[in-house]
Formats: structure tokens, C-alpha cells, sequence
């Protein structure tokens, strides 16, 4: 199996990087020449948006929507690269993981206090327009756990500085205050309901504050968790957002919840929600996966097997794998066989989707490549922890 997953990442590896960290992103589809002919209107940017997602044929390039650098593509890679570094003691992940971390300080949300960062095209959902280079809190934080990963790994304190300034970014985020806690915003300009969002915030706040000692942003952190976890339902799951119509129940978001919940406890010893934790990985182990270890994307269809799905599946699972939780590192192991078996293409990039009748064969580079290789240098760290946890000690 180690075998296996080596061979991948020195693939997927080398597809990205001989590519400049440029692809194409699942909602990069109002870079077309074709936006001006929607004049505005918010239905026919979905349209449009949706049109160029969901088709199985890449139709990029007939409407001039180029392969793009991607933030996140980037704070992935260089998660991935600290990953190696551990894992092989090569210099040469130091010197990736550090271009990759220098580019993401040059390249922060223009015209925002602090740190953060957002998508190289605009984006348009039922609830408004986010524009381009905006950010939001997802990339923020996200980004933010490499900069925190490269500072534990690298030692430069600017690593530090930049997760410091992303966290008073994200103090900065509207919050929807009720009685029960409060939910981080989604972006700078309105308040939201969503959980993995918020979750995301709050665990980038814990995490910098462990180190900082920045009681404010506990005290977020805290009251942004107890939010999701009194809404979590009962049987361990979380709805994407406490919207009517946003209420679904799917596999990556619920990864991003379970994440940034057992990095809240790590970083801040609070067990008060110790078994909303217990429960949510329950369910997630139970609901998400067939037995051959394909992923699924909703609590209740398989269908669209999507990369995204496979990759925070395989990251999750190898974060919640322990002495104590040996079935997580087998499931993890499960996922990544059938991932690299089903959808890695002989050229090394991961596929974007398998539906039932076809296969989205686009390279995302986010969604797929970056994502996929941090989870396997993740998954990769972890069985040669627990090989070397097994191995007799030998007696001199």
C-alpha cells in the first residue's frame, strides 16, 4: 500500500508542478468571454457558472477560461511539501514548501487588513455574488493551518506573523450572535449560517491561539463551536447551513467540521464537546463510504463520486487515526486504493467526478490535485507512524 500511494504522489506531484500550480477550478466558469452577455443578472451568472461545472466535457476552452494559479491549489501543496519534508528529511520539500508560502504572502486579498485570500474568479450562488479575490473564510483558514504547519516545520517566524494575521482577519468577519453561540461569516460582507465555514474559523483561531496565547480569539473560537454543536443533529451530522434551503447533508463538508472540531479540542483541552466529536466521526465512518472504500458525496447518493469527497475523506480519516481508532487509518487506506485505482489518469492528475454514465476526466488543481496530495502525504505520515509504533524495540 505504501507503495502504491509513493507511486501517486510522485505523480500527481509532477504533474503539478511541471504545469506552473495552474488548472482549472470547478466554478472558474464566469472567467469565460461569455460573462458580459449575462449583463448582471444573478440567475444568469449561475447559469452560466453551473453550465461549464456540471458538463461532462470541458468547455473551457470554446469559452476562454484558462488554467489559473489558485490560492488554495497553493496552500495545499505546500501543506503537502511540510508533509514530505517530515516524512524524508529532503531539503528540497523545504525549499518547495517555502516558494509556495512566500507566494501566498504576495499574493493576499488586496485592499484587506491582515491576511487572507479568495478565488482568482468571481463566484455566484443563491445568495448573492462573491467577487473575485475576495476572501473568505474557508481559503483564509485553510491557508492559514499551512502557514501554521510551515512555522512549526520551518521555524520562520513571518509564518507565524501571517497566521496571526489571518486570525485578526477573521475576528474582523460579521457573526451572527445568538443565544446558543455564534456562527462566523462566510466572507467580510454578511453574516451566514454556514457550519463548516465557521467551524474552519474557529479552528484556525484555536490553533494560532495556542501559541499566541490570544484569549480573544478563544473566546470566538468557543462560542463559534458551541454553535454547530448545539445544532449538530442526533445522529452525528451537521446540515451545510441552517438555511431552508441550504440543509443538506454531504461527505467533505462534514470532514471540514470533524477537522476543525478535534483541532479546536486539541489546541484548547475543552472537552465540553468531546462527544459531538465522538458522534460526528461515528456517523461519518458509517454514512459516507460503500464497502470498497468508493466515497460518497451526499448522506443518502453515491453519485457524483467527486475528488473533493476522496481527498478530505482520505485527510480526515488519517487525522481522527490513533493506537485508539485503528478502523480511521484502514478506511483511509480503503478510500485512497480506490481513488488512485479509479481515478488517477496515467498522466498523474485525479479525475474531477465519476458519474453513472461517464467520467469528468477536467484537472481541477485545487480540487483534486493539491487536495489529493496533501491527504496522501497525510495518510503516508501516519502509517509510518503506526509501523513504527509496532515494531518491537530491539534489545541491546
Amino acid at each position: 500500500m505504501e507503495e502504491l500511494i509513493e507511486d501517486s504522489l510522485r505523480r500527481v506531484e509532477k504533474w503539478v508542478e511541471s504545469r506552473g500550480y495552474r488548472g482549472y477550478e470547478p466554478f472558474d466558469g464566469l472567467n469565460s468571454f461569455l460573462r458580459p452577455l449575462t449583463f448582471g443578472n444573478l440567475f444568469a451568472d449561475r447559469l452560466l457558472q453551473q453550465l461549464v461545472r456540471q458538463s461532462p466535457i470541458n468547455l473551457r476552452p470554446l469559452l476562454g477560461v484558462k488554467p489559473n494559479e489558485s490560492t488554495k491549489g497553493r496552500g495545499y501543496m505546500a501543506w503537502g511539501y511540510v508533509t514530505m519534508l517530515k516524512l524524508t528529511g529532503d531539503p528540497t520539500y523545504a525549499v518547495r514548501a517555502t516558494a509556495c508560502l512566500d507566494w501566498l504572502m504576495e499574493h493576499r486579498a488586496p485592499g484587506h487588513a491582515g491576511y487572507s485570500w479568495g478565488n482568482h474568479f468571481p463566484f455566484s450562488s443563491r445568495v448573492g455574488r462573491i467577487p473575485k479575490l475576495e476572501p473568505i473564510i474557508p481559503w483564509a483558514s485553510l491557508i492559514g493551518q499551512a502557514f501554521l504547519d510551515g512555522y512549526e516545520a520551518l521555524g520562520h517566524e513571518k509564518y507565524l506573523n501571517v497566521a496571526i494575521g489571518v486570525c485578526e482577519w477573521i475576528k474582523k468577519v460579521p457573526r451572527k450572535h445568538t443565544e446558543t453561540g455564534v456562527c462566523l461569516g462566510y466572507d467580510i460582507r454578511r453574516e451566514s449560517t454556514v457550519h463548516g465555514a465557521s467551524m474552519l474559523g474557529a479552528a484556525m483561531l484555536a490553533r494560532t491561539a495556542q501559541i499566541t496565547g490570544d484569549k480573544s480569539a478563544l473566546d470566538v473560537a468557543k462560542q463559534a463551536m458551541e454553535y454547530s454543536c448545539v445544532r449538530q443533529n442526533p445522529d452525528g451530522s451537521w446540515p451545510y447551513s441552517e438555511e431552508p434551503n441550504a440543509m443538506w447533508i454531504d461527505n467533505f463538508h462534514t470532514g471540514y467540521n470533524l477537522d476543525s472540531l478535534k483541532c479546536y479540542i486539541d489546541s484548547t483541552n475543552d472537552q465540553a464537546y468531546a462527544g459531538n466529536l465522538a458522534r460526528g466521526i461515528a456517523y461519518f465512518k458509517d454514512t459516507f463510504f460503500e464497502e470498497s472504500g468508493r466515497p460518497k458525496y451526499y448522506h443518502n447518493r453515491v453519485f457524483p463520486v467527486d475528488i473533493q469527497c476522496a481527498s478530505q475523506a482520505i485527510d480526515t480519516l488519517a487525522l481522527f487515526s490513533s493506537a485508539e481508532d485503528v478502523g480511521s487509518l484502514e478506511l483511509a487506506k480503503k478510500v485512497a486504493r480506490w481513488t488512485i485505482l479509479n481515478m488517477q489518469s496515467t498522466s498523474g492528475h485525479f479525475y474531477y467526478r465519476r458519474l453513472p454514465y461517464a467520467t469528468v476526466k477536467t484537472p481541477m488543481l485545487h480540487w483534486g490535485q493539491a487536495t489529493m496530495y496533501r491527504a496522501l502525504t497525510h495518510l503516508l505520515f501516519k502509517m509510518r507512524q503506526q509501523r513504527a509504533a509496532t515494531v518491537p524495540a530491539i534489545r541491546t
